[in-house]
């Protein structure tokens, strides 16, 4: 199978899987309590006003047909007006989505950063003092709650010490990296937590393999032997984990949001819910499972490239 092939077959798998998860958020939605119309009219709602936003909405018609009215509404940009906001859906998303997506992408640089020189250093010194005290480190982090660590990240970096902004998001990209540094480093220790694991296990495994002994007895440099064979190959597995984790990531960020004052689809999101915004409800989960169907795929494209060998499979 060839490369184009593989990525031809990973983007149909997408397509069925795609249209499951909206229905199951159309559903979903409509086991809620309450009901849109009475959200809309609040003290102000009677029958006859109900069923008059009822068939404006066409939530009169037959289950199936409202389905196939959300599906032919949203491939045309249309996710309908919010309840409470009373704009449209869409361009609520459009200027919340970047934000979150640079929050993710930036706490996985540093968990990555954090991770792979760390989980090289303890692989390398394996059963050390200096093996044990990473290895406790982030144990410790990853036996604590998300929002824990955002508080006292905010407490003391924030409002006690001000080395950082309590909340906010900024003007322009270096403010967005000083502003959101914070909830970047809360969702990437917890996230390098686990990368640390994962990885010391395989580059001690790949450094016992037979080709590293191999790569030493010709007399390739250590700094070689460690980028080119170590590091590659090790890291095919904690791809994998990374690619889960991005994912795990953007739920984070709905609490991270929320405590850090971030605008966001996260904290959008939370305000939705405790609104019944049902229309911003149902589109801020299909973004949420768009963004992390294309974070599944990069990191399938990713695996491929560390391990050619994926594309004959």
């Amino acid at each position: 199978m060839t490369r184009g092939n593989y990525v031809l077959m990973r983007l149909v798998q997408i397509i069925p899987t795609f249209f499951i998860i909206m229905f199951l958020v159309f559903m979903m939605v409509r086991l809620l309590p309450g009901d849109p119309a009475s959200a809309i009219l609040g003290d102000r709602a009677t029958e006859e006003a109900v069923a008059r936003i009822n068939a404006r909405m066409g939530l009169d018609k037959p289950l199936l047909t409202q389905f196939a009215i959300f599906v032919r509404n949203f491939f045309q940009g249309d996710l309908g007006d919010s309840l409470n906001l009373k704009i449209p859906v869409f361009a609520l998303i459009k200027q919340r989505v970047p934000v979150t997506i640079f929050l993710t992408l930036y706490g996985t640089i540093i968990s990555l950063l954090l991770a792979v020189p760390l989980a090289l250093f303890a692989a390398l010194r394996r059963n050390t003092a200096v093996d044990t005290i990473i290895r406790l480190l982030f144990q410790i982090g990853l036996s604590l709650p998300t929002f824990y660590i955002s508080l006292q990240l905010l407490t003391y970096l924030g409002a006690k010490w001000g080395w950082f902004p309590i909340g906010g998001y900024g003007e322009g990209f270096v403010a967005h990296l000083y502003h959101l540094f914070l909830p970047a480093f809360t969702l990437g220790f917890n996230m390098a937590a686990i990368l640390v694991r994962s990885l010391r296990t395989s580059i001690i495994e790949v450094l016992s393999a037979e080709y590293i002994r191999y790569a030493r007895a010709k007399g390739l440099g250590a700094q070689l032997i460690l980028t080119r064979h170590v590091l590659r190959n090790a890291l095919i597995s904690t791809v994998t984990l990374v690619g889960l984790n991005i994912g795990a990531l953007f739920g984070g960020a709905v609490i991270t949001e929320s405590v850090f004052a971030i605008p966001g689809v996260g904290r959008l999101m939370i305000d939705a819910i405790f609104g019944r915004d049902y229309q911003v409800i149902q589109g801020l989960t299909l973004t949420f499972a768009i963004l992390v169907s294309v974070v599944f795929l990069l990191t399938d494209l990713a695996y491929v490239q560390l391990d050619p060998r994926v594309e004959m499979t």
